[in-house]
């Protein structure tokens, strides 16, 4: 199987081999009633160690973008109060991902928090998922257990159609951690693909009209790349993988630019209960991929 090559370094995990069935699963009977575990508990933490040999030396992404679908879904399902509920369950969901994601060593993550058409849903709704964004992000980047982790934590999307103390909340992330570099946290908030590449265009055609530039030259110049310079992510690798939970089959307008050539990976599982061994599975799909890149 053949793959592109990359500049970040590749993390190595430990172990090699596939463990005998029927051995595996007598020594988690045993291990079951010596720990006085759930047998599916103990078979749970075995499959996870499973995957995690058989991602054993091949290649990672660099960047993983995810989709963080199905809250509102969860809440509905489970009898909760308020969609809130299931958005505050979701919330709780993120540290553990980025812990797999520092684990792996992935150096680039990208976290749909909220989309541009979620801002027209109803008042409460949103109050309440600006609360529970602007906790979140204070969470990963303002407190001692961020400075720790070493995560850097920046924001993309229309901010200016932010309520004030959201963008605070933002803004404060992005400034305690800017020093940081063990793992780049893109938080989209208030994102919409087409609204990117929108305000991309405004942005180029502005540059080059203060450059003096007319609208014919720059239509007979103009490159892909002139473009992706003014896109919210600029600087930050395309997405290598890019997960959407829930069993939703669509992008809905994440990272439409950037992820031409992402490989994608869509999980029943709504966000809350998105687990370790899904993430692994993921990965495991990708690790099984040949990318061409169009070629």
């Amino acid at each position: 199987m053949r793959w592109a090559k990359r500049t970040t370094p590749l993390p190595s995990c430990a172990g090699v081999g596939r463990p005998n069935v029927r051995r595996t699963f007598a020594g988690v009977s045993a291990a079951a009633s010596i720990a006085g575990m759930g047998l599916a508990d103990v078979a749970y933490r075995v499959y996870e160690r499973q995957l995690t040999k058989e991602l054993s030396g091949g290649p990672l992404p660099c960047h993983v973008g995810v989709i963080l679908d199905g809250n509102r879904r969860y809440a509905a399902e489970r009898g909760l109060h308020t969609p809130a509920d299931g958005h505050a369950a979701g919330a709780k969901r993120i540290d553990p991902f980025l812990d797999w994601c520092l684990d792996l060593g992935i150096p680039y993550v990208t976290l749909w928090l909220l989309s541009t058409d979620n801002l027209g849903r109803d008042d409460v709704e949103v109050s309440a998922l600006m609360d529970i964004i602007e906790d979140t992000v204070r969470r990963m980047g303002c407190t001692q257990e961020a400075a720790t982790r070493g995560l850097r934590v920046t924001a993309v999307g229309a901010l200016d159609l932010l309520p004030e103390s959201t963008r605070h909340a933002l803004k404060q992330a992005e400034e305690a951690t800017a020093h940081h570099d063990r793992l780049r946290v893109q938080v989209a908030v208030g994102y919409g693909g087409r609204q990117e590449i929108t305000d991309a265009l405004r942005s180029l055609l502005a540059e080059r009209a203060a450059r003096g530039m007319s609208l014919e030259e720059l239509a007979t110049t103009l490159v892909p790349e002139d473009i992706g310079d003014h896109l919210y992510t600029t600087g930050l690798p395309d997405p290598d993988l890019i997960i959407r939970t829930s069993g939703e089959v669509r992008l809905g307008g994440f990272l439409l630019w950037q992820s031409a050539h992402s490989e994608f990976y869509f999980c029943d599982a709504y966000w809350p209960d998105f687990r370790r061994v899904d993430f692994l599975r993921a990965l495991r799909d990708y690790q099984r991929r040949t990318r061409r890149f169009g070629r």
